[in-house]
């Protein structure tokens, strides 16, 4: 059977170790998003004291805000051309070296255009744990619980948010803004050690390279469900392709089409939102620590959201879905330009992240149950950096806003209508479900031959 067929735990070691595929990647994608956010929380200091790296002027803080994104479209359509043939292990190690090495630069960095290049360089290395957390988690989550794995694990990049947010709060002002960049450097430390230990190459994705006996000592020695090669792939599927070369075939190019799109709207307003709420909040007449706290509310909505509607999605499929929570996220929107009391207002920002960040979340795990094996990590690398072109827009569209004194109602309602679109482009998605798709290079045994399993 097929491994996503796999609804029971087979030993505990097996349950075990997929936890610890959960915990590693879900750590791994909080930095991801500690390190959009961070930047949002400092950039008020940055802007108001030269001192710091130089003045920069509220174009230019757009563009820093994009340094990072276009780092991280980098790294992710780096680790999709090579992912799918060097595998998901070995890329999760050397991006959480290259990301924590980036954020420590960052922290040293004593110019406009130095600590650009940083925010660059660790974009690339997010990029690389966002492509393949993504992939690994499909090849080890049970199917009844396929979305909710996922969302656990993107729902990282707002908890991310949230951390950012309160260390900001309690912290900023004893650390400064190097202190909570040299913060964003642990995972070399903390989560590098782990990942080395426990963080299995996944048995699929060394059957999808026809190494089976690799899978079987993976199998034996993590406990996991013994595979086995199902046979000569047929015709009709994605054959002797392997990553972005798959993506293109005619099975898939639609598919990939409209995902990357779906993808590009949900970035933009997830790095818009979280690079200039805080200043747009200011600029309407809110102090400093509430604008922060409104950081902390949206994104603390899109976890709650994130992980409620992921449910939902197990059940209905994530198709369903997706174009709700846009349509959420755009009348949220609106709602903010209303003059409502802050409790209110939190309520609508609550909504807002669950139809910005939250829908993000499902849209990552319709693209990682979209495609087979051996071109998974592709398309989640073409999602993630395709996407990130409007992330990379986001934040220089609404600093474009700002600096040209649009008003900050002029920008909620800018991210309103993306919202709209991308949840109208949702419904051009093939009629053939991409995630009833098999896999069609990997099957499993539920019990393993004797002596394999403990």
């Amino acid at each position: 059977m097929n491994l996503h067929d796999q609804e029971t735990w087979i030993s505990t070691k097996h349950r075990a170790s997929v936890m610890w595929v959960l915990v590693i990647t879900t750590t791994a994608i909080v930095f991801d998003g500690y390190d959009l956010v961070v930047y949002g929380t400092v950039l008020p200091v940055l802007t108001r004291d030269p001192s710091q790296l130089g003045a920069i002027s509220p174009q230019q803080a757009g563009a820093l805000g994009s340094y990072a994104l276009v780092g991280v479209m980098v790294g992710a359509l780096a680790s999709g051309a090579v992912g799918d043939y060097l595998g998901r292990r070995r890329m999760m190690l050397v991006n959480i070296i290259w990301f924590s090495a980036g954020m420590g630069l960052a922290a040293l960095s004593t110019s406009v255009a130095s600590f650009g290049a940083m925010r660059f360089l660790t974009g690339i290395g997010i990029g690389g744990l966002v492509a393949t957390a993504g992939a690994l988690i499909a090849e080890f989550a049970p199917t009844s619980k396929k979305n909710l794995y996922n969302a656990i694990v993107y729902c990282g990049v707002p908890a991310g948010g949230v951390l950012a947010a309160l260390i900001a709060i309690v912290l900023r002002d004893n650390i400064g803004w190097r202190g909570l960049f040299w913060i964003g450097a642990a995972p070399i430390v903390v989560l590098l050690p782990l990942a080395y230990f426990k963080l299995p190459e996944s048995p699929m994705w060394m059957l999808s390279r026809r190494n089976e006996f690799g899978a079987h000592k993976i199998a034996e020695r993590f406990g996991l469900p013994y595979p086995i090669s199902c046979g000569p792939v047929p015709a009709e599927e994605v054959g002797a392709k392997v990553g972005f070369a798959a993506l293109a075939t005619r099975r898939y190019a639609l598919t990939t089409v409209v995902l990357g799109l779906m993808s590009f709207g949900g970035l933009l307003l997830t790095n818009g939102l979280n690079t200039w709420l805080p200043q747009i909040m200011e600029n309407k007449g809110y102090g400093a620590t509430d604008s922060i706290l409104f950081l902390l509310v949206l994104n603390g909505g899109a976890i709650v959201g994130g992980l409620v509607t992921s449910r939902m999605a197990d059940r209905t499929g994530a198709q369903k879905i997706i174009p709700v929570t846009f349509g959420l996220a755009a009348l949220s929107l609106v709602m903010l330009t209303a003059g409502f009391p802050i409790p209110v207002l939190l309520a609508f920002l609550a909504v807002a992240g669950l139809g910005t960040i939250g829908t993000q979340v499902l849209v990552y795990g319709l693209v990682s149950h979209s495609y087979p094996t051996s071109a998974r990590a592709a398309g989640v690398a073409w999602c993630a950096g395709f996407g990130r072109l409007g992330g990379i827009i986001g934040p220089a569209v609404a600093g474009l806003l700002i600096s040209i004194g649009a008003g900050p109602n002029v920008a909620f309602y800018t991210f309103a209508g993306v919202a709209v679109l991308a949840g109208l482009v949702t419904f051009a998605i093939p009629k053939e479900n991409p995630m009833q798709l098999r896999d069609a290079s990997v099957a499993v045994n539920a019990a393993a031959p004797s002596g394999i399993l403990d």
